[in-house]
């Protein structure tokens, strides 16, 4: 398989379908850090800038396009100026790319808001334009957490093939999905890391803005494992809440280069009044009165109170939030090391790569059935 990537970003397509043996022909990319994460890891794929000028003869013939234009004009966390919007008009770019190009295979992918905006008509006139290319097509809203990261993070993909309908269905949609018996999932929390970095947030809404770089960390403490770090050493010698929480990040026994967890909840010993008066806790006055403090904590004059700690996701978990290797963003970036910045925002804006890691097993899984009726 041939393909042609657009709105590229940092290549999650590349990343899950190399080992399918899929070559990639092409990349297109306009931001100047996912650019040079491109050249580092692909130094031999061409890298187009902006994909509206590749011509019908650019990179030779392809068997399949994918792309995530824009989203920020679809986004319910934007203005939502839809297809009136020049970075929502990419969409429609996309299928004029896919009409010079003539591809069987069409992969394209934004967030659910898309499917709402002007009540449905900007999403239907995609769909509509997929169609008078000759694409039959089909939808789904694919949710990251599903496919053994720990966020949340739902996107819609459409996936077309040239000439016939159910081939594209055959890719999305499942037979045991449809059962009525969905697969359990893990609750939704309300609290979730913030992280900003040069304005740039990780963390928040689900509802991806590329601008912002959200992601939703569902259960981070797994990206990164106690007594490990983000490059195999030790450099975070107790990356666990019994060792890294013990007492909030200035507390005694805090590890300045300790990566703590997210949400560290451990019990401190913390003095909530003075104690002032009779070692029995009579005679205690006013804001000072300790009765009520001595009585839930067995007549002990301190008390052990939860604590929850908060902190920034390092870049390595969210490569693992997104399933990239560790370190794949840690590229040089005009003469050093990459700053957080940039990866934070790249790796926001990307698709999940296990997510696209499943399509391209299913495309083929398509492709290789239909060969397979071709021999009979």
């Amino acid at each position: 398989m041939r393909y042609l990537s657009v709105c590229s970003g940092i290549e999650a397509a590349t990343v899950a379908w190399h080992p399918l043996g899929w070559e990639p022909a092409a990349f297109s990319e306009i931001e100047p850090f996912p650019r040079a994460v491109l050249a580092h890891h692909y130094p031999n794929v061409p890298c187009h800038g902006d994909f509206t000028t590749i011509g019908a003869d650019d990179y030779g013939a392809i068997d399949l396009l994918v792309g995530g234009t824009p989203c920020q004009s679809f986004s319910i966390a934007g203005l939502r100026g839809g297809l009136d919007d020049d970075r929502g008009n990419l969409a429609l770019e996309f299928l004029r790319l896919a009409d010079r190009k003539r591809p069987r295979w069409l992969v394209w992918e934004n967030v659910p808001g898309v499917l709402s905006i002007d009540g449905g008509r900007a999403f239907g006139s995609i769909l509509g334009g997929m169609g008078e290319l000759g694409y039959g097509f089909a939808y789904r809203v694919l949710d990251a957490q599903h496919f053994g990261v720990p966020q949340r993070r739902r996107r819609v993909f459409v996936v077309g093939y040239l000439g016939d309908w159910r081939r594209a269905a055959a890719v999305l949609f499942e037979r045991h999905s449809l059962s009525g018996h969905p697969a359990p999932r893990r609750e939704a929390r309300e609290a979730v890391a913030a992280l900003t970095a040069n304005g740039v947030g990780t963390c928040g809404a689900d509802d991806n803005q590329g601008q912002a770089g959200h992601l939703i960390a569902a259960d981070v403490t797994a990206t990164l494992p106690a007594g490990g770090n983000e490059t195999g050493g030790n450099r975070y010698p107790g990356t666990s809440a019994e060792t890294c929480s013990e007492a909030g990040p200035q507390g005694k026994g805090w590890q300045e280069d300790c990566a703590y967890t997210l949400e560290a909840r451990n019990k401190v010993q913390a003095v909530a009044f003075d104690m002032r008066g009779r070692e029995d806790g009579a005679q205690m006055e006013g804001p000072h009165d300790t009765a009520n403090l001595r009585a839930a904590s067995g007549g002990s004059s301190r008390s052990y109170i939860a604590t929850s700690a908060v902190r920034r996701l390092t870049p390595v978990e969210c490569e693992r939030l997104q399933g990239f290797p560790d370190q794949y963003t840690n590229v040089p970036y005009r003469g050093k090391p990459a700053a957080d910045g940039p990866r934070y925002k790249a790796l926001g804006n990307s698709m999940a790569v296990p997510v696209m890691a499943w399509l391209g097993q299913r495309i083929a899984a398509v492709d290789a059935i239909k060969q397979k009726a071709r021999a009979a």
